[in-house]
């Protein structure tokens, strides 16, 4: 029942801080919208801020599964090409274009956010790690936007436009002819 009740609770608090903003969007909106106390709410998450963490916190450990996974492995491009493929695996299956959505619309309020600068961090070491210290800057730079790739297809395209699995065989398709580079 708790883990129903913050789940709730994030899903409800993601679409306000999409719709309204993160900063215009209070705590008390949040109980109010779930229909529970202010205390109830706190019981779960003390800050917004909490709550933005705890939506990102499950992205961060997916992504340091899939760093682990990685680093384990000879840099074949095999091996990238099914990193690459288990990273767009990793978006598909979860909250990935809400929460995207979310910071997209409030760049300003987030771009510090601690949580958000590990998400960063964690990218970048992924694409550090695909690369290895030897590899030419076309290397490394091809690598990255492999990755790039499969996070961005979702938005280049006009909404509608394409089905979710056409999008993502576009952006796998992509991720991949980059990694040949």
């Amino acid at each position: 029942m708790r883990e129903d009740t913050r789940s709730r609770i994030q899903e409800v608090a993601l679409r306000l801080f999409t719709e309204q903003g993160y900063e215009a969007t209070s705590l008390r909106e949040i109980a109010e919208e779930l229909g529970v106390t202010k205390a109830a709410l706190y019981y779960h998450f003390k800050t917004k801020d909490d709550i933005v963490a705890s939506l990102v916190d499950s992205r961060l450990a997916e992504l340091d599964e899939l760093l682990e996974w990685f680093k384990g492995r000879e840099k074949t491009t095999e091996t990238r090409r099914e990193l690459v493929e288990r990273y767009a695996d990793l978006l598909r299956g979860t909250r990935h274009i809400e929460v995207a959505r979310f910071l997209e619309r409030n760049q300003t309020a987030m771009r510090d956010h601690p949580t958000l600068i590990k998400i960063r961090d964690r990218m970048m070491d992924l694409a550090a790690e695909m690369s290895g210290p030897g590899a030419t800057p076309v290397e490394r730079i091809s690598r990255s936007l492999a990755m790039f790739a499969v996070h961005a297809g979702k938005w280049l395209l006009k909404e509608g436009e394409l089905s979710e699995d056409e999008v993502h065989k576009a952006a796998l398709e992509v991720a991949r002819r980059l990694l040949e580079i």
